[in-house]
Order: structure tokens, then sequence, then C-alpha cells
């Protein structure tokens, strides 16, 4: 094999694993959100879960980018681990879409695909015309690689070194192995099975040879996922160990069945009889449809071994312990009972947006980065029960209930609210001291005294007015009140000594940014606290 034969064969390899990127880019831009939005709507059951997988993956040509898009979705919450499954499984399926479509020897278009790509791309203005356009450029490139690719291959098939490494691949688990690692390699099983279906066009190896490798790029085509659940939290890593478990049992699943059924291999060439690279492409596809439909229904036995594999902690347990109604879990809640029950569900959200703001507050003063990731998974756990809450509430406006006690529920929607806005400034709290850590502001050691003894008095007014609407003390009213007046003086104080500080040059501009946004959004947490005041006020007789 000469050196321009070698960097053909590489080239080719290059640019059709370019073209897949170009093609993913293309299709993701052209569906926008819609794409997510398919992944968090259509995973209600186990098929249509296997379906959106599948037609994710068509649409973007990746089963590792549909699968780093659900460990996202794990990660974020957006998905569980019993959703997530049903979508790698129809991932494993659409990823073989790739095989059948190169399948088709269309290569000596592939200039003029790559020619109306161009047009599309360069010269035409709209954004829904460029990305099709940058679809079929991807398109053009990918049947250019595999050109160039085969080009380079028939000289290959005549050096003896590559005839005695190909005679190796005869051992089946050889080959499986030596599958996994040239698909970990590539990071991508469809491009290593369009490798694997131009060796076998060539003659450099058999369609068997051809099935155990694509049985193997199964395996490896999870590297991509491994590697992101490394940046994930441990919902994202178990996800990825779900996703490899999946693959090894099918991989083992299939060799079972080829083994103990070798006719499965005939037939499966019979389909196709002389077109080599159909018949692997059929494979690919039988062998991904054989494992969905053997494996979804032990999809909950998989599952419940990855949590095994990588255990939940505390703090996962503890937000699965939050991430949920207590007291409004009945299907016919008592009309007698229901706005005490509402009342104590309410409460509990306010502990924890107090709990929320606390720990902010505490992450502004104190640096801690396991914190903050904990401050952000209450604020989910935050908005999760307040939209519960609502929808409860709301659907007790069907119920004949009391008029005082229609009326107390409704006023709990806006309680509710005020709450998730304290969560909200939290968040804020926390972002600022992500900006003073990083180094692009700073506050002088007055300007955080002020700071500290405004979030010492917010607390305070906060806590005690989640106190008094707990209680339903209407005696304990003006002393709240009392207290919401001395944060707005305070912050008032605060404003006013950095604007003093900014006059005589003796602070940071951006700090000062920081400073002013943090005053306010203290104050505005006493404001909406004071107002579960009000509603105590308004309801007590």
């Amino acid at each position: 094999m000469t050196l321009y034969e070698f960097f053909s064969l590489t080239g080719g390899v290059g640019l059709f694993l370019y073209g897949m990127s170009i093609m993913s880019t293309g299709l993701k831009n052209a569906c926008g959100e819609r794409l997510k939005t398919l992944l968090e709507t259509a995973t209600r059951s186990k098929l249509t879960a296997v379906l959106s997988g599948l037609l994710v993956t068509i649409f973007i040509q990746s089963s590792s980018a549909t699968d780093v898009m659900v460990i996202g979705f794990v990660t974020s919450g957006l998905l569980t681990l019993a959703q997530a499954i049903g979508v790698i499984m129809g991932a494993n399926i659409g990823t073989t879409v790739t095989a059948q479509i190169t399948a088709f020897n269309i290569g000596a278009y592939a200039p003029f695909i790559l020619f109306i790509g161009a047009i599309m791309y360069l010269f035409l203005k709209n954004n829904t015309v460029r990305y099709s356009g940058m679809v079929i450029l991807g398109f053009g490139m990918l049947f250019q690689g595999i050109t160039l690719m085969k080009a380079a291959i028939i000289p290959l098939s005549q050096t003896q070194a590559f005839i005695t490494f190909v005679s190796t691949l005869s051992n089946p688990l050889i080959t499986v192995v030596f599958g996994v690692l040239f698909t970990a390699l590539l990071q991508s099983s469809s491009s290593a099975t369009v490798i694997f279906q131009a060796f076998a066009v060539q003659g450099l190896i058999s369609f068997q040879t051809a099935v155990y490798l694509v049985i193997g790029a199964a395996v490896g085509s999870v590297t991509p996922n491994l590697l992101a659940g490394l940046t994930a939290n441990r919902a994202g890593r178990r996800c990825s160990v779900l996703n490899l478990l999946f693959n090894l049992l099918r991989a083992c699943l299939i060799l079972t069945l080829i083994t103990l059924v070798p006719q499965i291999l005939t037939l499966i060439q019979s389909l196709s009889p002389g077109n080599v690279a159909r018949q692997i492409a059929n494979a690919h596809t039988i062998f991904a449809i054989i494992a969905v439909i053997a494996l979804l229904p032990v999809s909950n036995f998989i599952v419940s071994l990855s949590h095994k594999l990588v255990p939940l902690d505390e703090s996962e347990k503890q937000r699965q312990a939050d991430h949920r109604l207590v007291y409004l879990t009945q299907q016919d809640i008592p009309v007698a009972i229901a706005a005490d029950l509402a009342h104590r569900e309410v409460s509990r959200m306010g502990e924890l947006a107090l709990k929320n703001l606390t720990m902010a507050i505490d992450v502004f003063f104190n640096h801690d980065s396991e914190k903050k990731k904990k401050i952000e998974d209450l604020e989910e756990t935050v908005d999760y029960l307040s939209q519960e809450i609502v929808n409860t509430i709301v659907e007790f406006r069907t119920v004949d209930i009391p008029d005082d006690s229609r009326d107390r529920l409704l006023r709990m929607i806006r309680v509710v609210d005020d709450l998730e806005r304290i969560s909200d400034h939290a968040i804020n709290i926390s972002n600022y001291e992500t900006l003073i850590h990083d180094g692009k502001a700073s506050l002088s050691e007055q300007a955080l005294k002020e700071l500290r003894d405004l979030a010492d008095i917010t607390l305070k007014s906060v806590g005690f007015s989640l106190f008094v609407y707990k209680t339903r003390s209407k005696s304990e009213c003006t002393a709240a009140e009392v207290l919401e007046d001395r944060v707005d003086e305070m912050k008032d104080k605060v404003v006013a000594s950095h604007i003093k500080r900014l006059a005589q040059k003796t602070c940071d501009p951006h700090g000062g940014i920081i400073l002013t946004d943090m005053a306010v959004d203290l104050e505005r947490c006493s404001d909406h606290a004071i107002n579960l005041v009000d509603d105590v006020a308004a309801t007590v007789k």
C-alpha cells in the first residue's frame, strides 16, 4: 500500500466522519428545539420512548448524540432511567439507518450532491434552506468519503500484511473485541459499520466476519456516552452505565442466537443475494430490532442493575424524599380537610425555599461548589412542588366545598408563587458568588459586612413570616411587618453606602453592580415572604 493510498483511505474516513457531523449539525439546527421536545414529551410509555429514540436518531444520524442528549435530560431530572432506556433502545435501531443508506451504490452522484448542498448553504439566506443545504452537503461528503475508502482498499487487499491480519479475525471473540476497539476509536458505530461494509465489498472480509465486527461495534459505540457521563452527576453516570449494560446484553444475546441458530445468517444473506453491503446493513438492523424486542420486557431489571452499580448517595436520597408531594397524595381528598392538607404542603414547600435561600447566602460568603449544586437541585424540587400543588388546588374548583375553604385554597396559589420566587432569588445570589469567585468582580470588606447584615435580617424576616404562615398566628403579623420594614430600611442604607463609595472611587464598579443586585434580591425575598403574612391576616378570623 503506497503512501498516497494510505492517505486516500484515512482521508476517506475523515471525510465520511465530517459528513456525518455536518449532517447531524444541519438536522439539529433545522429542527431546533423540536428534537428535545420530542424526547421530553414522547416517553410516557416504553413503546413511545423507543419510537422517539428511533426517530430522533434517524433525524440527527447519530445514536451517540441522542444518548448524550438523554444523559443530559436524566442529569437535569427531565427524564427518569425507566424513560431513558426506551430512548436508548430506539436509538440503537435508528443508528442502523446509516448503513442501509450507504448500502446504495450512489457514489457516482456524490459530486453533484456536494454541489447542490454547497449552493444552498453558501448562497441562500433563508436559515431553514441553509441548514437543509448543510444536510445535503454532509450527505454528499458521506458518499464521497466512501468512494475514497473503496478506491484505497483495492490495493490494500493485495497487501500480505493486511491479509495476515484479516486472517486473525476468524475467531469470533477476537473479531468482536476488534469491533469494540475500532468503534471506540472512531466513536461512531455507523462509521465503523460503513467501513466494515467497504471491507466486505472489496472481499477483504467475509459476511460472517463483518457480522461479528458489527456486534462489537454496538458495544464500542457507548464510548462517547461513558465520556459524557464523567462530567454528569450520579444520575447521568447511571444513565451511561445503563447504556453500556443494554449493549453488553444485546451483544451476548445476538452472539448466543447466531451460535445456536446459525441459519439466521443464511436467511439474512438470502434477503439480498450477491449484495454483501446490503446483507451487512440488514444484519445490523435485524439484530437491533431483535435486541429491543427481547430486552424491552426486562428493561426494569436493567434499570435496577444500573442503580446497584451506581447506587444513590445521601443527597440523591434526600432529593427523592423532597421531590414529591407528602400531604396531597390521596386520589379523593376529603373536602373537610382539603384546605388544611394543602396548607401543610405549601408550608413544607416554604421550608425548602427558605433552606435554599439560606444555602445560597452561605455560598455567597463562603464558597462551596458542592453546595451550589444542591441549590440548583433544590430549586428544581421547589419548581416541581409549585406546579404540582397548584395543579391539585385548581382541581378543587370543580368540587363542592365551602366558600371560605375555596377562597383559602385559591389564595394559596399566590403564596406558592411567592415561595417559588424566593427560591429563584436564591439562584441569583448563588450566581453572584460565581462572578466573584471567577475574579470578574470584587467587593470590599465594608461592602461584604453590610451585605451580611442585610442577609441576616432577611433570613430572619423570611423565617418569621413562614412561621406566622405555618402556625396561622394572626397575633404575630405585626411583628413580621416590623421585620420586613427593617429589611427595606437596611437595603436602602446598603445602596446609599455603595453610591458613596462609588463617588469616592473606593470600590470596584463591577462588584458594585453585584452588591446592588443582591441587595435588591434580598429585599424582594422579604417582600414575597410578607405576602404570606398578609394571607394569614386576611383568612384567619
